[in-house]
């Protein structure tokens, strides 16, 4: 992938060794650090346009999450913890502590944001403030299912389906998939919301039959051992504490929901947040109104 254009220009490439993974990143800016994690079917590179004005004030680790981007592809486990939001957010965990830092601000987007809220459930003290966009919890998205959500989030269950039947038919046309549902989840409904370089990385990870597998493995995570992780806290009365702002897009998959809003606050002890003009893409279809939202929260 070294011939892909370089979208963070005067970012420091770094890769970190994890007890699991090897985990691909850019690191740029001054100020108090912020992990940003990304979504399927993209890579860090979701950042690219919000990353310039954020560095002014935050030192941003970007990074890909495990079996998505230049980040390494961990074998599968039959109870797919592998592709956990538990497994990967130990990945961020080991990562803050070799950069020094005891705790980080979050801002996460889509599959990442499920890692994000994981990583404050599981290591609360380990996370200053948690920005999550537009998502509600796995919890939510299984339990209260219904005729529109399930249209708009058919590939959760389809994924889901064990190997490799899942894999065998987006890998007639990989392309073709990651393309129907980056137009199908904008808000245009096209592709013209993307940078064509950023459209050359997304394709380019896609392309490739194992990290197709490990994107499958990530949902099959997301119907087995996430759900039941949310499960066991929900149950529990397990709340994420430190201060979250949720910001979806309006006509984004959450806005599909009850009200994302009114969701999360039956997770989190002290909740904000908004909708932003904007699918699913909020920093690449809304980087201006969605790096002020950054900014206003993180302060």
């Amino acid at each position: 992938m070294t011939d892909l254009p370089n979208l963070f220009p005067g970012f420091e490439t770094r890769r970190f060794k994890t007890s699991s993974a090897e985990i691909f990143a850019r690191i740029g800016g001054e100020g108090p650090p912020v992990l940003m994690l990304h979504g399927y079917p993209q890579t860090h590179v979701i950042w690219h346009r919000v990353a310039p004005r954020l560095a002014k004030r935050y030192r941003l680790i970007i990074c890909d999450l495990r079996g998505y981007g230049q980040s390494s592809i961990p074998a599968d486990t039959p109870d797919h913890f592998s592709y956990s939001k538990r497994a990967m957010a130990q990945d961020f965990v080991e990562i803050a502590d070799q950069l020094g830092y005891d705790k980080l601000l979050i801002c996460s987007h889509d599959r990442g944001a499920r890692v994000g809220y994981r990583f404050a459930l599981d290591h609360p003290g380990r996370v200053e403030k948690l920005i999550l966009l537009d998502i509600v919890p796995t919890h939510a998205m299984w339990h209260r299912l219904n005729r529109d959500l399930a249209l708009k989030a058919f590939h959760w269950s389809f994924m889901a389906q064990a190997a490799p039947w899942p894999e065998n038919m987006i890998g007639q046309d990989p392309l073709g998939w990651m393309d129907n549902k980056l137009a199908q989840w904008g808000g245009t409904g096209d592709l013209s919301i993307f940078a064509p370089e950023a459209l050359a990385h997304y394709r380019s990870f896609f392309s490739e039959p194992e990290r197709l597998h490990a994107t499958c493995e990530d949902y099959r995570a997301g119907a087995t051992y996430d759900l039941a992780a949310d499960e066991a806290d929900y149950d529990a009365g397990q709340k994420i504490h430190c201060p979250t702002a949720v910001f979806w897009g309006d006509k984004g998959i959450p806005s599909n929901t009850s009200g994302p809003l009114d969701i999360w606050r039956e997770w989190c002890t002290d909740v904000t947040g908004h909708a932003i003009a904007a699918g699913h893409f909020l920093p690449e279809e809304n980087p201006e109104a969605t790096a002020v939202a950054i900014e206003q929260f993180f302060g």
